[in-house]
């Protein structure tokens, strides 16, 4: 048996290239659909949050990046006009769905990037990227997740991801996964990475099957893909 996880940038649930539609709780199922053990998700609209348990069957756990700026109307207005509407105005989490076979513990988040002031991200301009973590146990066994959305700069994103990995110094068996927004970039004491933005990295486990990103055919609807990112998947060696 292992651990099946998984990593996805879901785009505000919008298409590539952008249509006038968006499919985020048909994405949230799709990656959840076969009960795999941890999925990670980033650009997830705060209006989706309480729904991610019921569409997904899984616990949900999530940060906060981007408040949100339009209130309970976010999801109307953004929906109205999906290829030009500013998403942020949305605001928008990091979200990680957890298997319900797992024992829940501490869960805690770092801001990447505490030097963004509101005006910033209101403005449309930097905005605010956490690494967000949980603890989790199986079989007597506990291992650390964490989800990362680091800054789109590449230069800036080196640095965000070195934070995130110092923010686990202390874990012995973790994962460390996510939109990392630098190409390829290895971890020191981890896996090395897949080439891509989007990673799942491990210390202290290892891979029954390594990291790789879907097919693109498993997440095409009406001639178009599914979110910007491809989903990457794993399997941790467990038992």
């Amino acid at each position: 048996m292992g651990l099946v996880i998984r990593t996805w940038n879901l785009y505000h649930g919008r298409t590539h290239p952008k249509t006038g539609q968006t499919y985020l709780d048909q994405m949230v199922r799709l990656a959840s659909l076969d009960a795999p053990d941890v999925v990670a998700l980033q650009e997830v609209p705060l209006w989706a949050l309480a729904r991610l348990e019921r569409w997904s069957g899984m616990r949900a756990v999530w940060a906060v990046a981007v408040p949100n700026l339009l209130g309970p109307v976010a999801r109307f207005i953004t929906d109205l006009d999906p290829e030009r509407v500013r998403f942020a105005l949305a605001g928008q989490a990091n979200a990680i769905l957890l298997n319900r076979r797992f024992e829940v513990g501490e869960e805690r988040t770092l801001v990447l990037n505490p030097d963004v002031k509101r005006l910033e991200w209101v403005r449309g301009g930097r905005q605010r990227r956490m690494c967000q973590v949980v603890e989790v146990e199986l079989d007597g066994r506990q291992v650390t997740v964490a989800n990362i959305h680091a800054t789109n700069d590449s230069v800036l994103a080196r640095v965000e991801v070195g934070l995130a990995a110092d923010f686990l110094v202390e874990a012995e068996q973790c994962i460390l996964c996510g939109d990392f927004n630098v190409h390829a970039l290895a971890v020191p004491e981890f896996t090395p990475p897949i080439d891509g933005i989007d990673q799942i990295l491990a210390r202290g486990l290892e891979f029954a099957r390594p990291p790789a990103p879907w097919p693109e055919n498993r997440r095409r609807v009406d001639g178009s893909l599914l979110s910007d990112h491809a989903l990457v998947e794993a399997e941790i060696a467990w038992t």
